[in-house]
């Protein structure tokens, strides 16, 4: 019952604020937690609005991590955006994927078109992408990715740095560590409460792009950590995870004052968004979260035909049964399974209920993707029908591939969604407005236009006897705009002697009127675009970078290796160590890619420790190491993977951070190694040669030791005790020839020299 009063106090606390215009109350007790959507189309937008989503996050077509979704257009994206503001939603613009050097002036292009659509923040993954908004594109609101991995309290800070205004953080954090890092800040945190879980740590995993170049980190993911796998004690779905579901955390969620709560599922149809909406719309609406209304909420969410679901990385315990290695992990309902394959559809064979509009996937056993398609078509022995029931033998038309002995499984159903009111919205020029109050007139500055940049109400305004007019009063009656424009008001100051004017209600009406009027006249092309602005000062800006000379001086090398490892070879490289394990005979200190906040005390320590050895050289592998080396003048800080380093602005973000070295992104082709050399205004190093990690988790796998897939690639899985991490190695190891003007970095953690089995990754092909 406590909770329920508490939410009555903020009602009616935020009740008398709106009425009497009173600043916001401190409330300590219950904030309101955002619900934040996913929206992969213009339907499932619709769909979670209607649902009761507080915002959406959707992208564009190019540079967000979902670009196998239908995604938005950019015409369809400033429709979405006008409709949800009409609504007083809020949606946010994914540009969350690593961009190459050669795509810095098309990403440029982008960003000025998103610019001028008004979002009310965009999602980045990369820190060239961070800069670029940041530096030419100022007005744009940044939310940091998931993707880029932080997971405690120093990278939170680090963010707050960069100019970020809301953490995503990492998916694999506990509950505990949530509200430490809650408590250590004041910044937005946004956390995943639903949906498809990554088994890897964010933005670290190379799996996808190692087997055939799809990268996550770009997007184009084929999952093959669904896949099944085989090793000597058996086969199973060693990476498979439960999908998330925390209708039972809402509470504690709130009581950490998390700012929102994020949804997954931009490549689902509009009736998992609804539902999903639902669900949790019905917990956080709810006067006191009990028993019953949980058991509502678990109801809806149940028609979303999902995994079977967990707690995620919440909890220990959970880390430790989130894969299971025994289930297919397909999502879905499943129906059936599939009897005989034609060349234009299949038979199956039915388990449960299917019906004419249901969303299909057809799943090979081993795991990899499926086709996926709605059923427009059903056949009982030659005959249609639109309904098929348990016992039936169906056959239904598919040109798409269709695994023989696949199984049938049911993802969703036809879900009406209205999208008439949104695809009617007007999208309105914005005139960006300062209003001045003085002691004679009104005067409106139009900061964006070139025709009228002035307009002024002359008028001497009375002396208020108790309520002058305040800025609030002013703002709110310039709050909404005209048919023709939307009014953006960026300041409201009243001149001296104007703070006891008052100005009656039917007088500000007819002021606004007389506005209304005057800017009617004005035409769009007089109206400046704070995006075509940016977009010249990024052309003018990156035109004036001088392409750096091929520098033929042999760069002195980096070998990273373990603290009693081979021989480095080369007498001259420098010998990179962990931090954990520093000698007589280390040069360099690597730090640990994840450090929970429990351990970010004792890796402070040992940095300090390193230090009063002699230790001048660190290897930063995250964001947040970048924080905890800020206080030391006299280093040298290197990254690492898997820190991604991409493009010619992320090195400059870098270097202002106090880096004096970087290492190309693994990921990068030849080409793309090339043209970032021809830009760095660090010294580039590039990783030759080493056994990375694929992919790195937090839970408990089901093997151990050497495992392949059916295709006969061959990997290992890894437990590293001391990080309370597994990682999966290949079984060949990354070996690339040295690339001119750059620095040579071999990685002998998990090697040895001149092993017979090699790969060369993406070096030699495009990275998609």
């Amino acid at each position: 019952m406590e909770i329920y009063y508490r939410t009555k106090v903020l009602k009616n606390l935020i009740f008398f604020r709106q009425l009497l215009s009173l600043p916001n109350p401190m409330v300590e007790y219950m904030s309101y937690i955002e619900l934040l959507a996913p929206a992969g189309s213009p339907a499932a937008l619709a769909a979670a609005l209607a649902a009761g989503a507080d915002a959406v996050y959707a992208g564009l077509p190019r540079f967000n991590a979902r670009e196998r979704g239908e995604n938005f257009t950019v015409e369809s994206m400033r429709q979405a955006i006008a409709y949800a503001h009409k609504l007083k939603r809020k949606v946010y613009i994914t540009l969350n994927t690593l961009v190459k050097e050669q795509e810095l002036t098309d990403l440029a292009e982008y960003v000025a078109e998103i610019a001028d659509m008004d979002p009310d923040a965009v999602i980045v993954q990369d820190l060239g992408v961070l800069r670029m908004i940041r530096e030419f594109f100022p007005d744009l609101t940044i939310h940091a990715s998931t993707q880029m991995g932080i997971h405690n309290s120093a990278g939170v800070r680090m963010a707050e740095r960069l100019g970020v205004k809301r953490v995503i953080l990492e998916r694999q954090v506990t509950l505990e560590e949530l509200d430490a890092m809650r408590k250590a800040s004041n910044m937005e945190l946004e956390i995943f409460c639903n949906g498809a879980l990554c088994c890897s740590l964010s933005g670290s995993c190379l799996f996808s792009s190692y087997l055939g170049g799809a990268s996550g980190n770009r997007g184009k993911c084929k999952q093959p950590c669904r896949r099944r796998f085989f090793a000597k004690e058996g086969n199973g779905f060693f990476f498979s995870t439960s999908d998330l579901a925390t209708l039972e955390m809402i509470p504690k969620f709130r009581q950490m004052n998390i700012a929102s709560l994020k949804i997954e599922g931009r490549l689902k149809q509009p009736d998992y968004v609804y539902n999903a909406v639902k669900a949790y719309r019905t917990v956080l609406d709810a006067p006191e979260v009990t028993p019953e209304i949980i058991g509502e909420a678990r109801q809806i969410l149940s028609n979303t035909c999902s995994r079977r679901w967990s707690s995620g990385f919440f909890s220990e315990k959970s880390m430790q049964n989130l894969v299971r290695h025994d289930a297919l992990g397909a999502s879905g309902t499943l129906l059936g399974r599939v009897v005989a394959v034609g060349e234009s559809g299949f038979n199956a064979e039915l388990k449960q209920r299917l019906h004419i509009g249901d969303r299909l996937r057809v799943q090979p056993l081993s795991g990899d993707e499926g086709s996926a398609f709605t059923l427009t078509k059903l056949f009982i022995d030659r005959k249609i029908v639109s309904v098929a029931r348990p016992g039936d033998v169906v056959y239904i038309p598919c040109d798409k591939p269709v695994a023989a002995n696949g199984l049938l499984y049911k993802t969703g159903v036809s879900h009406q969604v209205d999208v008439k009111a949104m695809e009617s919205t007007s999208v309105r020029e914005k005139l960006e407005l300062s209003l001045l109050l003085e002691k004679d007139q009104l005067q409106v500055n139009i900061l964006n236009c070139d025709s009228m940049q002035q307009w002024s109400y002359p008028e001497i305004w009375q002396m208020a006897s108790k309520h002058p007019t305040s800025a609030d009063t002013l703002r709110e009656a310039f709050a909404s705009g005209t048919a023709l424009f939307e009014y953006k008001l960026q300041s409201v100051v009243l001149a001296p002697g104007a703070e006891n004017c008052f100005i009656p209600a039917s007088v500000l009406k007819k002021v606004r009127r007389a506005f209304d009027e005057a800017v009617s006249v004005i035409e769009t092309a007089s109206l400046r675009k704070a995006g075509a602005a940016g977009l010249m000062k990024f052309f003018e800006y990156y035109r004036s970078m001088t392409e750096l000379p091929l520098n033929n001086q042999h760069m002195r090398e980096t070998v990273a290796m373990r603290p009693h490892g081979a021989s480095a070879g080369n007498p001259k490289a420098w010998k990179a160590v962990s931090i954990l394990d520093l000698n007589n005979a280390s040069d360099e200190a690597i730090l640990p890619d994840f450090c929970p906040e429990s351990k970010l005390p004792g890796l402070q320590r040992a940095i300090a420790r390193a230090y009063a050895q002699g230790v001048r050289r660190f290897r930063a592998a995250s964001l947040f190491e970048l924080e905890l080396l800020a206080g030391y003048e006299d280093i040298v800080v290197s990254t690492t993977y898997p820190l991604p380093v991409c493009n010619s602005l992320a090195i400059q973000e870098l270097s202002e951070l106090g880096v004096q070295r970087v290492q190309a992104a693994l990921e990068l082709e030849r080409s793309s190694i090339e043209e970032l050399r021809k830009h760095s205004t660090l010294e580039l190093e590039v990783y030759r040669y080493g056994r990375p990690a694929l992919l790195t988790t937090r839970a408990t796998l089901p093997a151990e030791g050497d495992i392949e897939d059916n295709r006969a690639n061959k990997f290992s899985i890894r437990s590293d005790k001391r990080q309370g991490l597994t990682r999966l190695y290949a079984r060949s190891v990354f070996s690339i020839p040295h690339v001119a003007g750059t620095a040579d970095f071999y990685d002998l953690t998990q090697a040895r020299w001149n092993e017979p089995e090699t790969n060369t990754f993406n070096f030699d092909k495009e990275w998609l």
